[in-house]
């Protein structure tokens, strides 16, 4: 007698969202890791402190998604599986808002219309 075979349980459909996600988030990594080497020519123009704290923070970008995986996975290893599908979303939100972004541009003017509220 041949048994049905299991849908997979939410652990599993949890493990396939982490781990896609997160190759989202590692591919804005090596997207930031272009821009990073770019931004170097930043410094050849003149140094303004406005323009030096932009360039930290950018620089510090990586500590989002990477700080977000790891909390995601301690998470994922103490059974807390909302927080870790929370956390690991999080970590590809960038490439997420980009992606809509971009399907928004390309869609043309006047594709997304939204009306005024009338109080």
């Amino acid at each position: 007698m041949s048994h049905p075979s299991p849908q997979p349980g939410p652990r599993i459909i949890l493990t396939i969202w982490m781990v896609l996600s997160q190759l989202l988030a590692a591919g804005t990594l090596l997207v930031w890791a272009f821009a990073a080497l770019t931004s170097i020519l930043f410094f050849d123009s003149q140094p303004n402190p406005s323009g030096m704290a932009s360039i930290l923070v950018f620089l510090a970008y990586p500590v989002w998604p990477v700080g977000l995986s790891i909390a995601a996975w301690v998470a994922y290893a103490r059974r807390k599986n909302v927080w870790a599908a929370i956390f690991s979303g999080l970590s590809a939100a960038p490439i997420l808002l980009e992606l809509v972004a971009m399907l928004t541009l390309l869609a043309g003017p006047g594709a997304v219309h939204v009306e005024p509220a009338h109080w």
